[in-house]
């Protein structure tokens, strides 16, 4: 039974490793990105359901994004805001609460691609076949293409989580700031090669897919571009496609930068501040890039201004 001593126990993270000076200005940078970060994701939900004009399908698919976005957010800052003022000694958490950490985290970053590529699916339609776009884009097409994203990413994840809990631990001690998978599957003993493979294999066909789907999406919208003489209906393609395009990279590099880190355990700083990054960034980005390119949600936000006036 010793193997299984800290199944349910309580877990010891090694948190962010700056100093006291550093902390506070961490601590404070945190917050108001975190704060930032909600405010300006709830404001976005709240307007796109408020607004009846803001009730179309491009609209509606976007709306998954806040959500993962205050998923994303959520799952992290809090919990690092409180380490942050905690004692490094007594930054316990409790393994069913790391489970869930790690869960929320990666599902944050498997929807953050699956919700981007079905997105850049309704972007294709929209300027490829636009006389088809109503009737492809239904609401049975909307509701199954907003299952399909975040099935995509609740199941694999479930199974990577899953595979991880199974296993008996021998250890108490989380060398990261928060819980992922490959900080409950160090816990134990036992033979990881299962969870290894799976884990890089869903890493692996997750980013090729994703990259893949939007590459081939983005190649058919240019030749669409290109073979027509509509200078306006090009000018809009361009415009509504370079936001999602922005908004898909910057998710990109940000996620990249911790899992290309991780093969240099002499660079574990520099990873923990990009998965920090990871957290922070395309939440707060995000909103305001959409909020900037889209005139109906900018001509809601200017009206809720003007009535506060």
């Amino acid at each position: 039974m010793d193997n299984l001593t800290f199944r349910y126990s309580v877990l010891l993270v090694e948190g962010l490793q700056i100093t006291p000076q550093s902390s506070q200005l961490t601590f404070i940078f945190l917050l108001m990105a975190y704060v930032f970060a909600m405010v300006s994701n709830i404001g976005i939900l709240i307007q796109i359901s408020a607004e009846k004009s803001l009730h179309q399908p491009m609209y509606i698919l976007f709306c998954h994004l806040p959500v993962s976005d205050i998923i994303g957010t959520t799952v992290l800052i809090p919990r690092l805001l409180k380490d942050l003022i905690t004692d490094p000694s007594e930054r316990y958490i409790t393994y069913v609460e790391c489970v869930f950490q790690a869960f929320f985290t990666h599902l944050y970053g498997t929807t953050s691609n699956t919700i981007l590529m079905v997105m850049a699916f309704d972007r294709y339609v929209a300027i490829c076949n636009p006389l088809r776009y109503p009737t492809i884009m239904s609401n049975k097409m909307i509701v199954k293409l907003s299952a399909g994203a975040w099935g995509a990413a609740v199941v694999p994840v479930s199974i990577l989580i899953g595979l991880s809990v199974r296993l008996s631990h021998c250890r108490s001690f989380i060398p990261n700031h928060f819980c992922d998978n490959a900080s409950l599957f160090k816990l134990s003993c036992e033979n990881t090669v299962i969870n290894n493979v799976y884990g890089l294999t869903f890493t692996v066909v997750l980013l090729t897919s994703s990259l893949g789907w939007v590459l081939l999406t983005y190649l058919r919208i240019a030749m669409v571009c290109i073979k027509s003489k509509n200078k306006a209906t090009n000018s809009k393609a361009i415009k509504t496609c370079s936001t999602h395009l922005a908004v898909y990279i910057i998710m990109q590099i940000c996620g990249f930068v911790p899992i290309f880190l991780h093969r240099f355990p002499v660079y574990a700083d520099s990873r923990k501040f990009g998965s920090v990054l990871f957290h922070i960034i395309p939440p707060g980005l995000n909103p305001i890039i959409y909020g900037l390119q889209s005139k109906e949600i900018r001509q809601r936000m200017l009206k809720m201004c003007m009535n506060k006036h």
